[in-house]
């Protein structure tokens, strides 16, 4: 069964009804970050958001910023609702605090952490070559985690690229119409045996996200 890595890595803690806005540990955000800070994962992020518990649709962030002592740092909020934190020791030793303002009310909202691609490796063409080392990164991030628990964790089996809605119909694979993978629903899943070639795929538009096949 195919399970799409933002599903297995949500991770979520139900957050109290707090009054706005919430504030949440920078450490919390730090524990997940400082397990990409290796050369080996340079391709990968977290991004964190807050899932609505009961239609499991992402929280609406109004604002959202890092707050120390000295100063106050903007979080950027992407168009689905998530963001994206730097690791920084520095920033958990100043105990820090991300402090968020939402539409919904904090006691219906639950943080929700996904693996992606940074947005440097976004782009609209690819040697195969390079979706292949984004595969290998995943990899590399499982093998990591399982450590002697290797049995316990799934495995990278190749990626999903999602695009902007209404992007559909089949992509060029060596400068020709390739039938055999269409873009569908917003998604198109190269498994390993693709990644494996030694072709440039084209598509329509670039993906705004790339996450990993497990099994």
């Amino acid at each position: 069964m195919r399970v799409m890595i933002a599903g297995l890595l949500a991770i979520s803690a139900t957050l109290p009804a707090l009054a706005e806005p919430l504030e949440l540990d920078y450490s919390t955000l730090y524990s997940h970050t400082r397990k990409l800070d290796k050369d080996e994962l340079s391709a990968l992020q977290f991004a964190f958001g807050f899932m609505h518990h009961q239609t499991k649709q992402m929280c609406h962030l109004e604002s959202a910023y890092l707050h120390t002592q000295k100063q106050d740092i903007a979080i950027e909020i992407t168009p689905e609702q998530r963001f994206t934190v730097p690791s920084e020791k520095a920033l958990s030793l100043a105990k820090a605090v991300a402090r968020f303002e939402l539409r919904e009310p904090v006691n219906q909202c639950d943080m929700s952490v996904q693996l992606e691609t940074k947005p440097a490796y976004l782009k609209s063409s690819y040697d195969l070559s390079e979706l292949k080392a984004v595969n290998e990164q995943y990899t590399e991030f499982f093998d990591s985690m399982g450590s002697f628990l290797s049995f316990m964790m799934p495995s990278v089996k190749g990626i999903v690229l999602h695009f902007p809605p209404q992007t559909e119909g089949s992509v060029r694979v060596g400068g020709m119409l390739e039938p055999s993978l269409r873009i569908e629903n917003g998604e198109l899943s190269l498994d390993e045996q693709w990644l494996n070639k030694s072709q440039r795929i084209e598509f329509p538009t670039k993906p705004y996200r790339i996450t990993a096949i497990t099994k």
